[in-house]
């Protein structure tokens, strides 16, 4: 009888060193020597913008080429120096203030709800209010004198007593026809005032209608006559009233003949005064508007006599300036401006960016408003310049980005009340519209541009221009050098203490770790320059006036320290072994990934324990994270990655009857991005061999359904996370991580990190394929594909192996099940046959 032979085990793997980083590979160190000076005293400022040509250029464009449309969109990252390249670029324009102009409202007698806009070229706005003012000044004394004069006098004199003949001509006609039937015409009070009345004429004496009671009673006078008496005086009351009549309509031509009189009198001299004005403004607009005062001067000539105009009441305590029509209302005067306008807009409210209409109170609850009340906003002070805003501001108050988007498109600017919506008492007025040609220059994020972009169909039309502001730069030594000189502006500007080149070289390294890349520095100088004014303040607070690499690491580590409560509080926790996790041993299915944490000011990475379980099932892999809604799209992904991986490595000859559970081990936030997609493969494949996995070794990275690794985001700060939890626990010179290859050129890890590694208490490992990866993690070969399958032994080999395992009992389940399943359906066909029997029987 023939015994089989165990399969052959293969060997494990001792040595990783093809894999393992050399400390010379793990940070780029910036050389004091590059620098061709000993500190910045004798270094020039730098005059430009360091890496940004790209949105320079763009920059450029947006502010040189005045055509509809090109508007300047400024996108990047805090920090970058978008505002402070705006303000430079903008301070640098030629004081080319040829298209300015001077804008003022007046009054539309013919309809005050709608103000006339004048448009007038540089200072001359100012010099037609004057103008215009002195001229009413100047009427409001001639226009007296004129109507004192003796030949108006005498004039009006005719007119009045041609009046007073033919009112007493008319009356005295109606008096003598009520004489001839003993009726007399007088006058009764009424009030403080009289008024004609009729009375007859009994012997001799005008008595009232209402004494004709007492005389019948007297006998002085019969019923009959009284009434014949009562009868007549109706008939007389309906001639006083056509008296009446007639008076009021003489009255009435009396009132224009004075009033022809007055004007033809006052209108050489008002068409003379005004007339100058003409002469002097001669755009059609303003002689049209100067034509329209002087008719309405000649209209309204009773206040310029002092007298209150017919039909006005004022309330208590309030006067009224009847000369305020006359106003000017300049809401916007250039006469002052030399250069080229440039407005930042801080606070870009509605009432600040498009302009209001005040109101007043009108005494008696109520509010009023004119044309003098106009006033205007940032956009129309910077026509014909530059309006600088900050985009998110324009969606903290309602109606603001809406109006802009309107100004914009028409380029006309209407000035109306805030659209709020606590506006009780909303305006009549509605100001002419301006033309408008102000360049808006927006500052904000890439998010916002493109949220704006995909939903306002109209945005790319109205900021044609983008400017795109980077957030790192490829390193160079004359780059390095410009970083030196954007530090000697800051030192500059702020009056702080020389840098010697060893703070400059240890900030070049915290810019490249900022940039997250050995190649690169970051341009978002904000972040550096913090850490150089701190570094001064601690190279002044230990006696020194030139700071060095000992200030700029003191200022970095207090910085961490400063913001570094919630990385301390994890670390707390893993050390306390809230938050299980083993930097020791081995153990099947479980394996240490790294996750990021965001800070305010930094992200760090702690270790995280993320495990893996398979039983029988169709070859799904449940993502315990997603399942509970606390995933995102990116790891879900990395998830469905993996399930791929697994069909194209193992599901070619039969299927995949497993399921498997992958869960991130005690967490209770979101978990997003790709980056422990090597980790649970490894945990999975790990689970299926039966393999344990160094709990020593930390993972992270991305994969491909090839199984190529990838490279991920955050590397040094997962490094270092890991690094600190083992360096607690206690280093055994058998930790270390497991990263991508592509990552490489990214490390910028500490100093007592590249200690570690130099003296092998800590190990960094680079791998391009999962098979390198489960190799360290299991201490054996991954294992290559034969014609008779893995290699005997190998990781992949176990691996299919229990795949294979899990089908053939999956197929035994099967039958089984098929036939209890048969049974049921013959048992339930026989009890729907019985329940039919009995209905037949209860009803035959």
């Amino acid at each position: 009888m023939k015994t089989k032979t165990a399969p052959k085990q293969l060997p494990k793997i001792k040595s990783f060193q093809k894999y393992e980083l050399k400390p010379e590979d793990l940070r780029w160190e910036c050389d004091p020597n590059i620098f061709e000076f000993d500190s910045t005293e004798s270094l020039k400022p730098i005059e430009g913008i360091l890496g940004q040509e790209r949105a320079l250029k763009a920059i450029r464009l947006g502010v040189d080429l005045h055509s509809p449309g090109y508007n300047i969109y400024i996108a990047g990252l805090s920090g970058t120096g978008k505002m402070t390249t705006v303000k430079q670029m903008l301070e640098s324009i030629s004081s080319n203030t040829a298209n300015l102009n001077d804008y003022a409202y007046v009054n539309n007698f013919t309809d005050p709800d709608r103000p006339i806009l004048l448009t007038f070229k540089v200072g001359k706005a100012k010099a037609f209010k004057e103008d215009l003012s002195s001229a009413i000044n100047l009427l409001q004394r001639q226009i007296p004198q004129a109507l004192e004069s003796e030949s108006y006098v005498s004039r009006k004199q005719q007119i009045i007593s041609t009046y007073n003949e033919k009112e007493q001509e008319l009356l005295n006609s109606f008096d003598e026809r009520l004489k001839k039937e003993n009726f007399t015409l007088g006058q009764i009070k009424v009030g403080e005032g009289v008024r004609p009345e009729i009375f007859p004429v009994i012997d001799n004496q005008p008595i009232s209608v209402y004494q004709l009671d007492e005389l019948i009673q007297n006998k002085k006078l019969t019923k009959e006559e009284a009434q014949e008496i009562l009868k007549k005086y109706a008939g007389k009351q309906e001639e006083l009233q056509d008296v009446f009549k007639k008076g009021l309509k003489l009255s009435q031509e009396f009132q224009k003949q004075l009033e022809k009189l007055e004007q033809e009198f006052s209108s050489n001299i008002v068409t003379g005064v005004i007339g100058n004005l003409e002469e002097k403004y001669s755009d059609s607009k303003t002689r049209n508007y100067l034509n329209d005062v002087k008719n309405s001067i000649l209209e309204n000539l009773q206040i310029f006599k002092g007298a209150k105009p017919e039909g006005v009441t004022t309330p208590e305590g309030f006067t009224i300036d009847y000369f305020k029509e006359y106003e000017v209302n300049i809401i916007l005067d250039n006469s002052g401006t030399e250069n080229c306008p440039v407005i930042i807009e801080t606070s870009p409210t509605y009432i600040n960016l498009f302009g209001t209409i005040e109101k007043s109170t009108d005494g008696r609850g109520g509010y009023y408003t004119d044309f003098t009340k106009i006033k205007a906003g940032s956009i129309l002070r910077a026509c014909g310049g530059y309006l600088v805003l900050n985009v998110t501001h324009l969606f903290e108050e309602p109606g603001v980005w809406k109006n802009l988007k309107r100004v914009l498109t028409y380029r006309k600017l209407e000035i109306q009340d805030n659209p709020n919506f606590f506006q009780f008492v909303p305006t009549s007025l509605k100001p002419e519209p301006i033309d408008v040609d102000t360049k808006i220059i927006l500052v904000g994020s890439q998010l916002i541009y493109s949220i704006l972009a995909q939903h306002e169909y109209d945005f790319k039309k109205i900021f044609k221009v983008k400017a795109d502001f980077d957030y790192e730069i490829k390193r160079s030594d004359k780059v390095i050098t410009e970083y030196a000189r954007v530090l000697k502006k800051l030192i500059k500007e702020e009056n702080l203490c020389d840098f010697d080149k060893t703070a400059l070289s240890e900030l070049i390294e915290i810019s490249a770790r900022f940039a997250g890349h050995k190649n690169k520095l970051t341009t978002r100088f904000s972040k550096i320059a913090d850490l150089a004014r701190e570094a001064n303040f601690w190279a002044l607070d230990d006696g020194f006036n030139v700071v060095s690499a000992a200030h700029v690491q003191k200022a970095y580590a207090f910085a961490l320290e400063r913001h570094g409560m919630l990385e301390t509080k994890l670390t707390d926790m893993i050390e306390e072994k809230m938050i299980l996790l083993d930097t020791d041993g081995e153990r099947v299915g479980q394996i240490n990934g790294l996750a990021i944490y965001s800070a305010d000011f930094y992200s760090f990475a702690r270790p995280t324990r993320i495990t893996a379980t398979v039983s029988l099932g169709s070859g799904s892999i449940i993502n315990v994270e997603r399942e509970a809604g606390m995933s995102g799209r990116h790891y879900n992904k990395g998830v469905l990655i993996i399930s791929g991986y697994f069909r194209e490595t193992f599901g070619q000859d039969l299927p995949l009857s497993f399921n498997a559970n992958l869960v991130f081990e005690q967490s209770y936030g979101t978990v997003d991005g790709d980056s422990a997609s090597c980790a649970e493969i490894f945990a999975l494949l790990s689970t299926l061999s039966g393999l344990p996995i160094k709990q020593s070794i930390a993972v992270t990275g991305s994969l491909n359904q090839k199984g190529d690794v990838q490279p991920i985001g955050g590397v040094n700060e997962k490094i270092e996370g890991f690094f600190d939890v083992c360096k607690a626990n206690g280093l055994t010179g058998k930790q270390g991580v497991i990263i991508p290859t592509q990552n490489i050129q990214e490390l910028m890890l500490r100093n007592d990190i590249i200690e570690a590694v130099t003296k092998g208490q800590f190990h960094i490992y680079a791998i391009s394929r999962v098979e390198e990866g489960i190799e360290i993690l299991t201490g054996r070969k991954a294992g290559n594909k034969t014609i008779k399958g893995y290699e005997p032994g190998s990781v992949f080999d176990l691996v299919e192996k229990k795949i294979k395992d899990l089908y053939a009992k999956s197929k035994a389940v099967k039958p089984a099940n098929e036939t209890q399943l048969i049974k049921k359906r013959e048992k339930d066909k026989h009890e729907q046959k019985a329940r039919r029997n009995i209905r037949k029987n209860k009803n035959p």
